[in-house]
């Protein structure tokens, strides 16, 4: 195949995914006109969970740091903003990046213990840090409000507040409570897969990636492992508690017991569904994953199928859905679609006739023949 064929075809890929990157932004921006309000605050819960999902595929699937300890930072970013925002009274300004702060200094304090542990150890230790929240959660009544829970401010930037019944009226547009954490969320979620496509390219996430592939080696070729892992932790972190303090303000009232292991388990499965170490693939499991209860209750309106709860249908479909994606298809989602576009390539070429020798080696418009 000659240069300029190749050159075209890379153009039409790059064409093809500007077009699929515009129509999927249209389409996120349009959703919440097409849907009644119960699945619109299932989209909400989607699009605020895939930024934690986002800020857990740094730390899995770029540095390949395991952790099973991510409701612990969503727990911490929900009650700075309910100290912040509750009992201090400060607009969402502050508290909203202020949750995402405090949640990446408890990271950076959690990051140094990957550097002597990997793997599995790795992950039992930060099951701990979900067990020690459990324990600070219901026994500080002061930050969480003890096991009965606490209530939680409602975004608000000055006058103008998020609370349930408010709405904003943009060119005979009405935009209600639940489409205005669905658009605040959004560009935050954007904002995340921004940084985390650029964060790859950098000296920082091809660091992180030779880490994820060999350590030693890495350290060999002059990576600093420890800043690393920790830069790792920190990131996630932060999105972590953003993704918290957005999901207990649109909840506006939060129990110790939502910030469970269960919880972790869910964000794990969202990358592993998706696509470890992708930019879309921790977005695509979130619409999986954080979905699918709202599905099953749809679906079976009663509080129980066939005698089991729908509680545990959902458990058992992300464990189902962990070792499916595991074993058929390890790039998940995201590797699935490219092999369905590989697929549709590979028919389309068989179909298209064969072009002579004399048509490939004809110069194009404009050009002189060689």
């Amino acid at each position: 195949m000659s240069a300029v064929a190749v050159s075209r075809r890379r153009g039409h890929r790059v064409k093809g995914r500007t077009v699929l990157l515009a129509l999927i932004v249209i389409g996120a921006v349009l959703l919440p006109f097409a849907l009644n309000a119960y699945w619109l605050s299932t989209a909400v819960f989607v699009v605020i969970a895939a930024i934690g999902a986002v800020g857990l595929g740094v730390l899995t699937g770029y540095a390949g740091q395991i952790s099973l300890g991510h409701a612990f930072f969503l727990a911490v970013g929900a009650y700075t903003a309910a100290v912040l925002g509750g009992n201090d009274h400060l607009t969402a300004a502050i508290w909203l990046p202020a949750a995402g702060i405090v949640a990446g200094l408890c990271g950076a304090i959690v990051g140094p213990t990957a550097l002597r542990l990997r793997g599995l150890y790795l992950a039992i230790v930060t099951i701990g840090l979900v067990f020690i929240g459990q324990h600070v959660w219901f026994n500080v009544p002061a930050i969480s409000g003890g096991p009965g829970g606490r209530a939680f401010p409602p975004v608000q930037f000055g006058s103008f507040n998020f609370g349930v019944g408010q709405q904003m009226t943009l060119g005979g547009v009405v935009i209600d409570h639940n489409g205005l954490y669905y658009y605040l969320s959004l560009l935050l979620l954007a904002l995340a897969m921004l940084y985390v496509f650029n964060l790859q390219r950098t000296r920082v996430g091809r660091a992180m990636q030779a880490v994820r592939e060999r350590e030693l080696p890495a350290a060999v070729l002059g990576v600093n492992l420890a800043r690393t892992k920790v830069s790792a932790f920190v990131i996630s972190s932060f999105m972590a508690g953003v993704s918290g303090a957005l999901y207990a303000s649109f909840l506006s009232f939060v129990i110790p017991d939502q910030w469970s292991l269960l919880l972790s388990i869910q964000y794990v499965a969202a990358i592993i569904v998706g696509g470890i170490g992708t930019v879309w693939g921790p977005v695509l499991g979130s619409l999986v994953i954080f979905a699918l209860p709202s599905i099953l209750t749809s679906l079976f309106p009663q509080t129980s199928a066939g005698g089991v709860p729908i509680d545990d249908i959902t458990s058992i479909a992300y464990g189902v859905l962990i070792i499916v994606f595991f074993v058929a298809e390890p790039r998940g989602l995201v590797g699935l679609g490219s092999r369905l576009a590989g697929l549709a390539r590979l028919i389309g070429a068989r179909r298209r006739p064969p072009r002579s020798r004399i048509q490939e080696t004809q110069p194009i418009e404009g050009e002189e023949a060689t």
